[in-house]
């Protein structure tokens, strides 16, 4: 990375921000399958709320959600961040929710956005960033260790140590 370029979070929505597997390993899977309302009462992950304001403040505000998914559950997305004043309690722009239809699109919003940090669940998704993004966590449980060039992390407060300590 530039020591000169301003560092820029990027942040998937489901399995890390909602949806990631609790300490048992078991999923919630209201959010896809259940209804609207369901969807919009399910809680954040753990550390979620706890974690990204502090990220957000260390990056400036320079911070996106990208996430992958088809129009319905983009609405429910979209929802579920008003829903959960998601803006308000992390200071990441209204204006800074980006989304795709395959997970390797990722790469084009982060070569776009300038992305230097990248946080996701899909090793798929890191290997499509592997040129274009210096530092990348694969987030959450995993079957299988990680390879070398991405830095598992279980927890969000496993996030904010290595993002903190990469900056």
């Amino acid at each position: 990375m530039n020591k000169n370029s301003q560092p820029r979070l990027g942040v998937d929505f489901g399995r890390v921000i909602h949806g990631a597997a609790a300490a048992d390993g078991l999923q919630d899977t209201v959010f896809l399958d259940g209804s609207f309302d369901e969807a919009l009462a399910s809680p954040a992950t753990a550390g979620a709320f706890d974690v990204l304001p502090r990220l957000v403040d260390a990056f400036g505000g320079r911070v996106w959600v990208i996430s992958k998914c088809g129009p319905r559950i983009q609405e429910r997305t979209l929802a579920w961040l008003d829903h959960h004043d998601f803006y308000g309690r992390t200071g990441v722009p209204r204006g800074n929710v980006r989304f795709c239809r395959k997970r390797a699109d990722k790469a084009g919003h982060c070569a776009r956005l300038r992305i230097t940090h990248m946080i996701d669940d899909r090793i798929d998704v890191h290997r499509a960033l592997v040129d274009s993004v210096p530092c990348r966590y694969l987030f959450g449980r995993q079957e299988g260790a990680p390879p070398e060039w991405v830095r598992h992390t279980l927890t969000w407060a496993d996030v904010e140590d290595a993002v903190i300590a990469d900056l």
